[in-house]
């Protein structure tokens, strides 16, 4: 049986949607169509952290188990409340190193999802949408670096969110954070990477 850990903030426990529509749970779903025996995911995210705050609860929550498979997708809330590049850097690396060591040391069970442009939703009518994308590429650009060093998997949904972020059926209630339907388009993408991964090495 394949065990999943998901590590993250609002878009990962998927604010305003129903958890089998977030994107671990709709993960597993398309994994167990393919014929893996997965079990339901473990998620340790709430909306508005930043990766001090998860790399706290991670510690709060004690795990000493191993997962086949981690997802990590953190950093929004650093850029919304606008703390540094370098910052961000130094912690993300050390969630990241903490998540290879939950997926039993094996990098390539490890997947990065790159981080969200919520400056092109309604929510963000009124910001400076210029000024989120090039600190959210910013972000990323240091967000894929790390993970590509680390030899862990990078996949980039940042411009998925960029092209549906206008669409209200792309979007939960609030304007802000996705449904279901973005959420999908993650889950495709990493039920793909995760079932390549662990196809080659369980």
């Amino acid at each position: 049986m394949i065990s999943y850990l998901a590590l993250g903030d609002s878009y990962t426990i998927g604010e305003q949607v129903l958890p089998a529509d977030n994107f671990p749970h709709q993960t597993v779903t398309l994994l167990k169509a393919k014929g893996v025996a997965i079990a339901d995911p473990v998620i340790i995210a709430t909306t508005g952290w930043t990766t001090d705050e998860l790399a706290a609860s991670i510690r709060e929550h004690n795990l000493n188990e191993t997962f086949s498979v981690v997802s990590l997708l953190i950093g929004v809330n650093n850029q919304y409340r606008g703390r540094t590049i370098e910052n961000y850097a130094e912690e993300f690396l050390s969630l990241l190193n903490q998540a290879i060591f939950f997926a039993g040391n094996r990098p390539n069970h490890v997947f990065v999802l790159s981080i969200p442009d919520w400056g092109v939703t309604p929510f963000a009518a009124d910001r400076d949408k210029a000024q989120i994308a090039t600190e959210i590429d910013a972000y990323n650009a240091t967000c894929k670096g790390i993970t590509e060093t680390l030899n862990c998997n990078y996949i980039e949904i940042t411009e998925s969110t960029r092209h549906n972020g206008h669409n209200p059926d792309f979007l939960a209630p609030d304007l802000l954070h996705p449904s279901g339907m973005e959420y999908a388009i993650w889950a495709n993408r990493l039920a793909n990477k995760i079932a390549d991964a662990i196809s080659t090495n369980q």
